[in-house]
């Protein structure tokens, strides 16, 4: 089901988010080329498809005319299908996801003005196109997990598949490690807490003045890369999408035209300016400072966690101690130091294992040369969540070496494996009893194809 879920995912999305794109229409005389059950696949957003798909770099294995409407055809079933049984999309999540999705194409291609210019149409007509793209994604998943329900494996189950792979066909299970840290936060000096917010003020005072614009200062003064670059604007967000220091001042503005007092969040400190409230969300504006770290107060946190690494290696107290009771870090230090992958493209998301380079680049490097029980010397990063530069230690628990697949060790790899494919026949079992079930026409020009399933002409 995954594979099938992201290729119907990037299909559907570039055709018809990407439907906007004028300069691929202009030449294109629109006509229906397929219809299944209720629903119209358009020669334009075959086209549009197929263009940004190109622009991306993507391979396209076979004929597009023939690969992408078969694609489209598959989600017009779930969407048929969706209809009777009175699947809805969540609206709240539908929204949440469009927010973002308009911040990624403003950020790749530089502000909002440029992004209705690209597209030749208004913001609204653009977040409006995608969000029936979103919505009927998520109510494809849902028709999905409808269909596949629960799937229930025993251990005999995932054996059974295990021994009837062959030798050469076992998943290669590459490096990974499991490894604990401990993090501490160099102290900041008062002078240069001051000196940041002095900075805020004056941007502020400049702003009320009318001597400037907001969002030329975020541009050229907040360190928020991702926002920056549009002015310091973040898009529509809920509470819970923002640090709870930044949210409760946010949402309590009222005047777009005043600017916020100063708020310090755990990425440092903030201005902000109200753009619109609608309901639950906001959009909003804002300006990121960080105090700067002097090479002596890092030097002074260096000092301190090498003495801690020695107390360690004495057995005065654990390394999960020293986590659990020092550690500036709080997603570990609940963890008593352990690390967990959040990289949610990754096989081992969710778990303490990281392949080399899903792990920061500043402790891969260190794990790298480390042997399993092995403490490192303090060390220099910048913390991956708030970007804050810290100095940190890190204790290799375990390595397991690459390897082909085995049972004792990579039982829950394999049980996914099964899992998948299980997924993937039930849905391709139900698309073919649809296919019976549905009406489904296709224009005599586009018959013509060695289709990846049998069933579309009848």
């Amino acid at each position: 089901m995954k594979k099938t879920s992201i290729i119907i995912y990037c299909i559907t999305l570039m055709a018809v988010c990407f439907s906007m794109s004028t300069k691929a229409q202009d030449n294109i005389i629109d006509e229906i080329v397929w219809v299944v059950g209720d629903e119209a696949i358009l020669k334009s957003e075959i086209e549009n498809a197929r263009l940004q798909l190109l622009a991306e770099g993507e391979r396209l294995n076979g004929d597009p005319y023939c690969m992408i409407p078969e694609q489209m055809a598959v989600q017009k079933l779930f969407l048929h299908q969706a209809a009777l049984d009175s699947i809805f999309a969540n609206e709240s999540q539908v929204l949440q996801h469009v927010e973002r999705r308009i911040n990624f194409m403003i950020s790749q291609i530089g502000s909002k003005e440029k992004l209705e210019e690209y597209f030749t149409k208004p913001i609204s007509q653009i977040r409006e196109e995608l969000r029936k793209t979103v919505r009927d994604q998520q109510v494809v998943q849902q028709m999905q997990q409808k269909i596949v329900g629960d799937i229930k494996l025993t251990p005999s189950d995932v054996r059974r598949f295990y021994s009837k792979l062959p030798q050469d066909s076992l998943p290669h299970i590459p490096t990974t490690v499991e490894v604990e840290i401990v993090t501490i936060e160099p102290k900041i000096s008062l002078q240069e807490i001051d000196r940041v917010k002095e900075k805020l003020r004056e941007i502020t005072d400049r702003v009320h003045k009318g001597e400037t614009e907001f969002s030329t200062q975020a541009r050229m003064y907040s360190e928020d890369p991702g926002s920056a670059i549009r002015g310091g604007e973040l898009g529509f967000v809920g509470k819970g999408m923002l640090d709870p220091e930044f949210a409760a001042v946010a949402f309590s503005l009222n005047d777009p035209k005043r600017i916020s007092k100063i708020v310090q969040s755990e990425y440092g400190y903030h201005i902000i300016q109200l753009i619109e409230k609608r309901g639950d969300r906001i959009n909003v504006r804002h300006i990121l400072m960080k105090p700067k770290v002097s090479n002596s107060e890092i030097n002074d946190a260096i000092a301190r966690l090498d003495s801690i690494a020695n107390e360690i290696k004495a057995e005065k107290f654990t390394f999960g101690e020293a986590a659990t009771y020092i550690s500036y870090d709080k997603d570990t230090r609940n963890n008593r130091g352990l690390m967990v992958n959040r990289k949610e493209d990754s096989n081992n998301y969710g778990t303490s294992r990281f392949e080399l380079s899903e792990l920061p680049q500043e402790v891969g490097k260190i794990v790298s040369t480390m042997k399993v029980g092995d403490i490192s010397k303090p060390f220099r990063m910048i913390h991956p969540k708030q970007q804050k530069e810290v100095v940190a230690i890190v204790r290799l628990k375990s390595r397991t070496e690459g390897h082909k697949a085995n049972i004792s060790d990579d039982y829950q790899i394999l049980k996914t494996l099964v899992e998948n494919q299980k997924r993937e026949e039930i849905l391709n079992k139900w698309i073919t009893k649809k296919q019976k079930e549905t009406y489904i026409r296709i224009n005599e020009n586009w018959k013509n194809c060695d289709f990846q399933r049998d069933g579309w002409v009848k």
